[in-house]
């Protein structure tokens, strides 16, 4: 029962100091979405990201789109990247949240979709300045 006990109060441990952890980055810590796709039409699709990033700017979003391909990356050489940088971890929320209720950000996400495929999609938060 002992053991039992133990285990579940190391649990909640951890479980508070990630969720700490996370308070820390949502406080003030810019961050990165850093999301690798596949697409055939790379001009296209530069072209609905910076479309996507004016939708964004005007619906007062503040968040900066940039798509870029791998070079020095080995087997990842020519892979597209699209970085979406935000203030804080709240800031992916806001993105989110346009995607899901500005009819005009959710129009130009289809589009976006619909020529991609994505390979991986990770956050990133920044330790120098």
């Amino acid at each position: 029962m002992r053991t039992r006990n133990t285990v579940i109060s190391a649990a909640f441990a951890g479980i508070f100091g990630l969720v700490a952890s996370l308070s820390a980055v949502a406080a003030d810590t810019p961050v990165s979405r850093v999301i690798v796709v596949q697409t055939t039409d790379v001009p296209g699709y530069v072209h609905e990201v910076e479309t996507l990033q004016g939708l964004l700017k005007k619906a007062g979003v503040p968040a900066t789109l940039h798509v870029w391909r791998a070079t020095y990356a080995g087997a990842d050489a020519g892979a597209i990247v699209v970085t979406v940088e935000v203030p804080n971890l709240a800031g992916i929320a806001k993105v989110e949240d346009t995607v899901r209720s500005n009819p005009d950000v959710a129009a130009e996400m289809k589009k976006i979709n619909a020529i991609r495929k994505i390979v991986s999609d990770s956050l990133y938060e920044l330790l120098s300045h």
